[in-house]
């Protein structure tokens, strides 16, 4: 494997800031759906995609966050047609230019909290939360995957096991913890980007 193919390993995560007109979120929102619908059906290496919704209080601003499975993916949906007739479509619709951010890396397990003005947490402190994270995870999941185990008396191999173990806390974290930890850690992640 060259180093041109590490480097193109995913996922990949395209996140696009847009701030929508007054009074035109439902037609961002149809636009918005149109386009995923249409990058699902024709963009080889699509994920999925996540939309931030503005808060109440906030601005309309927008987040959306686009997954590819290879930066290469990445960039032929970048420089799709699809795209640029998208694109094309939604300019009566939003405010300024859109900021584009292609996000390669940890933060992606991170929400930031609202208003926020990093694009991004602190690198060194994403690092020390996930540390402890998946240290109690795997530490805690794998004790009670072992636990039940023995309990049914069920003898499973190791892998199998781990493959449990991992499952669980990967859904955890995706689903429970990081969500509530960003919310309850948010200044201190954001205050050192």
């Amino acid at each position: 494997m060259s180093a041109d193919d590490a480097d193109d390993r995913g996922p990949f995560t395209l996140a696009i800031t847009r701030h929508v007109r007054l009074g035109r979120e439902a037609a961002y929102e149809a636009w918005l759906s149109k386009l995923q619908a249409g990058v699902r059906r024709n963009q080889p290496g699509y994920l999925g995609a996540t939309t931030l919704r503005p808060a109440a209080n906030l601005p309309r601003e927008y987040v959306i966050a686009v997954r590819f499975d290879s930066l290469a993916h990445l960039r032929a949906f970048e420089t799709s047609d699809l795209l640029r007739q998208a694109l094309s479509e939604v300019d009566d619709l939003v405010e300024a230019l859109a900021i584009w951010q292609t996000i390669t890396g940890l933060e992606v397990w991170f929400e930031p909290p609202p208003g926020a003005l990093a694009p991004q947490p602190s690198r060194e402190r994403m690092v020390l939360l996930l540390i402890a994270v998946v240290f109690g995870l795997v530490l805690t999941i794998g004790m009670a995957v072992t636990a039940a185990t023995t309990w049914f008396s069920v003898s499973l191999p190791y892998p199998v096991r781990l493959l449990v173990g991992v499952t669980l806390q990967v859904i955890v974290m995706t689903y429970w913890l990081m969500p509530y930890l960003t919310r309850r850690l948010g200044r201190w992640l954001y205050s050192g980007a």
